[in-house]
């Protein structure tokens, strides 16, 4: 292992390649493409929550300078286009129409879609966008979910804002459990809605060749194959086949690209119908009002606990906002928070109950974690609480209700089993790296500064890798090495690790392995990124590819050197005759296997391989220790220290490791502290649709985060890799919320809700109660 590390094999921190062109400026992204003699796109957007349209006047917008087509919902009628589906729903949910890719007769939320405009260049369209009339008829609007589920709440649909409701659990002997438990803690809070705002906003580009009745789109996707399959069957009504999607440089997606959108459709249908390209690019306003959101749970809970504080039972009642219409995924934040509310504690007794409502809000989808932040935060709230309510040093009371390794495999209450975790020495290491039993100095020595400190403990377990997945590996003669990839990466460096994986287990150069991916031409299939499946997932396809080459070219090398395939062995970059000095080194094997004369027909021509993998989850986990500092004077926050320690199996590129964990904290040190999407409730309007309103943490909001890995290797994948995205996104709020409660305690305060804003907690001090 040694040696392939440092020849930058698995292991190795090797620097990504694809940063080369990141630097420079040179990737490759949508807003980046231009094609020949393409036309500029705007969309009208609902300035209402909730209306009908009464008419729609687009004459003097047809006639303006530059426009060559305004469509509307009528259009889309008229031309027999179907809408976007939701994919992920549990059993027994009611049926929804699709969402349009123009509204049809109604608009559902602010910034719904109304009108495509497509002229010669993006300030025209946008200047006709404005020259058409809408006549609204203005309806109650309604935006959080638990109001949306009141008795004469505001109505979005005709099937009712309850899209689905889920029962998980033993209720009569959860009940008993309460009946007899010594202590009971009771929380209430709300994850609020978060727009993923990743550094690419949205763009769509689309080609129609009317002689070959091919489309091509270019998207920003985190699946696009996913977006070729919708497009193709759903909007456009035509074989797979007739429609290629390109995926290029992709600049974050978190999730939210996982969705489909209008534009897409919308893009490829105006190029079909003008036969030249069409492009749309949106702006960061278009993708707070727009873009899927994440989060937005409500959640009612209560732990039982027995005098010495081991943990008896969970009552859960959550509401989730599933927004206007159904995303492609809507329901899967709901189906993973059903099953995910023990984490890492031996709590045998869990009965909850998940209800999902469709309100006036842009449509929400998974956000990076999707449904494991949510019960995380809940749990480790509670374990806080509970503590301070029973006299028990949080550490303390996790320590005792934490499962034990020899406990493996574990099968919770929610339904899954994990394999492997050292829970307790996860959290054993974060605190010794915080140096837990020093901060009563530190604490005091920030008093003298006239400040608050506080100290906040999370421990976290997440299920990762999702769906199969399909890798292939094509050697060209010289021996270089073309891996098509079946996931997409966003930022996440496939091209680097993908190539490590290759170069270690072909024992071949790095530089000589290639990485392609996000064409649906190049690529048969794949199904994307996302759950933290592109290590354990597609590196066990890809495992399973190099498998296959090394295979065929056993085959191959048994004909070349005339002996018994069963005697070939490959080492060292070498196919040799077992025992013997007579060996044929892999490119001598893929040059031989493109002759075009003197191969076996049943060897076939070339030598590539495919395949598909299909593996249980992993469950990384770890521990995450935040300090705090607050100023009583303005209730502002400082995170003074962040501590991260996670178990993510076997690593594959320590760098990029870091990079994707650093990430993470900082997204959820936001969701902490400063990120909310909010609407008026009365009128539905989005009060954070610039980021002069919306709260994105920037470098002096964070500290110098302190990441570290103590891997222990699942034997569940083939790779022994475990995922390593999520972490901060599903750890760090409970861990800063527990530091700020803390700091907060002298004052009696049990609870802050997120985002904790200078705002917030100024009123805590002041004694004015939280708003």
């Amino acid at each position: 292992m040694a040696t392939a590390v440092a020849a930058g094999g698995i292991g190795a921190p090797v620097r990504r390649v694809e940063d080369a062109r990141f630097l420079t400026g040179t990737g490759q992204f949508v807003a980046d493409l231009n094609l020949p003699n393409a036309a500029h796109a705007a969309v009208l957007r609902s300035p209402h929550a909730h209306a009908l349209i009464r008419s729609i006047d687009t004459a003097a917008a047809r006639t303006a300078p530059g426009v060559v087509l305004v469509l509307t919902g009528e259009d889309a009628k008229r031309d027999g286009l179907g809408g976007l589906p939701c994919r992920a729903l549990p059993p027994g949910t009611k049926e929804y129409p699709p969402h349009p890719v123009l509204a049809d007769g109604k608009v559902r939320h602010v910034g719904d879609r109304v009108a495509f405009i497509v002229a010669e260049t993006l300030e025209q369209a946008r200047d006709a966008a404005e020259l058409i009339a809408v006549d609204y008829e203005p309806l109650p609007a309604v935006t959080m979910a638990v109001d949306a589920l009141a008795p004469g709440a505001p109505k979005l649909w005709d099937q009712g804002n309850l899209c689905f409701a889920l029962t998980r659990g033993d209720k009569e002997a959860v009940d008993r459990a309460f009946a007899a438990a010594a202590h009971v803690t009771r929380i209430a809070c709300h994850n609020p809605r978060n727009s993923a705002n990743a550094i690419e906003p949205r763009a769509a580009l689309a080609a129609y060749d009317r002689f070959r009745r091919r489309t091509t789109i270019y998207a920003t996707s985190q699946a696009p194959h996913r977006v070729r399959e919708v497009i193709a069957a759903q909007i456009l009504r035509v074989p797979e086949s007739d429609v290629r999607v390109i995926a290029p440089d992709v600049g974050g997606g978190f999730g939210m690209k996982g969705a489909i959108y209008p534009e897409d459709a919308l893009v490829a249908w105006a190029a079909s119908k003008l036969d030249r390209p069409v492009k749309w690019v949106g702006d960061r306003s278009e993708s707070l009002a727009s873009d899927a959101h994440g989060r937005d749970q409500t959640d009612e809970a209560e732990l039982a606990l027995d005098a010495t504080g081991r943990m008896l039972a969970l009552r859960v009642a959550a509401t989730v906002n599933l927004g206007a219409y159904l995303a492609y995924s809507a329901g899967v934040p709901a189906m993973i928070t059903l099953h995910s509310w023990t984490t890492v504690y031996d709590l045998p007794l869990v009965h909850a109950t998940v209800r999902a409502a469709l309100t006036n809000t842009s449509p929400v989808a998974p956000y990076r974690g999707s449904g494991r932040p949510e019960c995380t935060y809940v749990m480790e709230r509670l374990a806080d609480k509970a503590a301070r309510e029973m006299g028990i040093d949080p550490v303390e009371l996790r320590r005792r209700n934490m499962i034990r390794p020899g406990a493996m495999p574990y099968l919770t209450a929610g339904g899954q089993t994990y394999d492997c975790g050292e829970f307790e020495r996860m959290l054993d290491r974060a605190l010794e790296l915080a140096d837990r039993k020093g901060f009563a100095a530190r604490k005091v020595e920030s008093e003298r500064h006239g400040r608050l400190r506080g100290i906040g403990v999370s421990v976290h377990v997440e299920s990762s890798g999702l769906y199969n997945e399909r890798m292939e590996i094509r050697v060209d003669s010289g021996g270089s090495v073309a891996v098509q990839a079946g996931t997409l990466a966003t930022g996440q460096g496939h091209e680097t690790m993908y190539a490590q994986m290759v170069a270690e287990w072909l024992d071949i150069p790095f530089a000589s392995v290639r990485v392609f991916q996000g064409d649906t031409d190049r690529v048969l299939y794949g199904r994307g990124t996302f759950a933290e499946r592109s290590a354990l997932i597609g590196g066990g396809a890809l495992k399973g590819a190099v498998g296959a080459v090394i295979a065929k070219g056993r085959r191959i090398a048994a004909n070349m050197l005339e002996a018994a395939e069963a005697d070939i062995e490959f080492a060292a970059g070498n196919f040799r005759v077992a025992g013997t000095d007579r060996a044929v080194p892999f490119a001598g094997v893929a040059r031989f296997a493109h002759a075009p004369v003197g191969l076996p027909p049943e060897l076939g021509l070339g030598l590539d391989g495919a395949a598909t993998y299909d593996g249980p989850p992993a469950f990384p986990n770890g521990a995450m220790v935040c300090e705090v500092e607050i100023d009583r004077a303005t209730g502002a926050i400082t995170v003074a220290r962040f501590i991260a320690v996670d178990d993510c199996g076997v690593v594959i590129n320590p760098l990029m490791l870091d990079g994707q964990v650093h990430g993470s904290i900082s997204q959820g040190i936001g969701q902490a502290l400063l990120e909310e999407v909010r609407f008026d409730p009365e009128s539905g309007q989005l009060l954070t649709g610039s980021f002069m309103d919306y709260g994105m943490p920037r470098a002096d909001d964070l500290p110098m985060f302190e990441a570290h890995m103590v891997p222990v290797p699942t034997g569940t994948n083939p790779l022994g890799v475990k995922g390593g995205a999520e972490p901060g996104n599903i750890a760090a709020p409970p861990a800063v919320v527990n530091a700020v409660v803390d700091a907060l305690a002298p004052f009696g305060v049990a609870d802050v809700a997120m985002p904790a804003t200078p705002e917030r907690v100024w009123r805590l001090i002041a004694g004015m109660g939280a708003r």
